[in-house]
């Protein structure tokens, strides 16, 4: 897709801004397991998947969906595929991490993991842009993460860290790293390649099978908490229902746009500016959410520092291209 650099960094900042936002979709639901909740996120991730491919590759003719889709090397098809079932054990393995260890411990173990480990991978398989820029920006955007941490560690006092935590925040942080590099090899063959919105389709029905069995055994089997049933699931009211849809499309339009914004910007460069999706995350706690409310000078100074670091990460970044 030929896109101008200005239309590029948008879908950029647009990613951001979607993967840091998804998440008020659960915080709505007040109370609802996020196992029941992720029923919901899965079949709306799908949904706008598909949604978009249709919409955007009938007015694009670089989209080529579902053209891409039918054309493309059985290769390029299985790293689609993987990419999505990696990045849904991740996901439901972060959710977990966030749990056991809280997010002073998920943050930069799980978080700063996928986001140091993935740009890397992403850019020995793209190969696009400067790899000085890209991983001084990585590394910046990586300090953000921890000062992030850092904040939520003052607000929430003493913590108690089980090795298990750590393990389960380590390991989510590691296949996290590993979906963005799986998907940019599904579109970097030089014949029966995928556009981005047909890997990316391909990636959400993926996730969605995967969705059957892994749900289903953190729900019988959690790592914290009772289990619960599907008869809890279909009892729900219809709003949380909504909000599930709703978070899953809001994630979905997120990933689209960083991948079209990555094929033609660089998916390393792509990757890492939406993965600075904690700050949007931050802005949303701390003036919707009030969680730093009456927080401490260290808390406030953390704040700060990871506004900082966050901003100079995305300056640097945007000279990578």
């Amino acid at each position: 897709m030929g896109l101008s650099p200005s239309t590029t960094w948008f879908l950029m900042i647009l990613s951001m801004v979607c993967w840091g936002s998804w998440a008020n979709t659960f915080k709505l639901t007040r109370g609802v397991r996020f196992e029941l909740f992720y029923w919901d996120y899965a079949a709306g991730l799908f949904t706008m998947a598909v949604l978009a491919a249709i919409l955007i590759g009938r007015h694009s003719p670089d989209a080529d969906f579902p053209g891409s889709l039918l054309h493309a090397h059985p290769t390029s098809l299985l790293w689609a595929a993987l990419s999505g079932v990696v990045f849904n054990l991740a996901n439901l393995l972060l959710v977990a991490a966030i749990a056991v260890a809280g997010l002073a411990v998920a943050f930069p173990v799980a978080i700063g993991t996928a986001l140091v480990v993935g740009a890397t991978l992403t850019f020995l398989v793209d190969r696009t842009g400067a790899p000085t820029y890209i991983f001084t920006g990585v590394a910046f955007a990586a300090v953000a993460v921890i000062c992030s941490a850092a904040a939520y560690r003052a607000q929430a006092g003493e913590l108690r860290v089980t090795r298990r935590g750590v393990i389960i925040c380590l390991v989510s942080g590691l296949l996290m790293a590993s979906w963005a590099p799986l998907a940019a090899a599904s579109m970097k063959r030089t014949s029966g390649f995928l556009t981005p919105l047909a890997s990316f389709v391909v990636f959400a029905a993926a996730a969605l099978i995967s969705t059957i069995p892994f749900n289903l055994y953190f729900m019988r089997r959690p790592i914290i908490g009772v289990p619960v049933t599907m008869k809890e699931y279909f009892s729900g009211g219809i709003r949380w229902h909504v909000l599930g849809l709703s978070g899953g499309a809001i994630w979905s339009i997120g990933t689209a746009s960083n991948l079209i914004a990555g094929h033609s910007g660089g998916f390393a460069i792509s990757y890492a500016i939406g993965q600075t999706a904690p700050l949007v995350a931050s802005l949303w706690g701390i003036f919707v959410w009030r969680e730093f409310a009456g927080a401490g000078s260290k808390s406030k100074n953390a704040l700060i520092a990871m506004f900082f670091f966050y901003a100079v990460a995305i300056v640097v970044l945007s000279q990578a291209a």
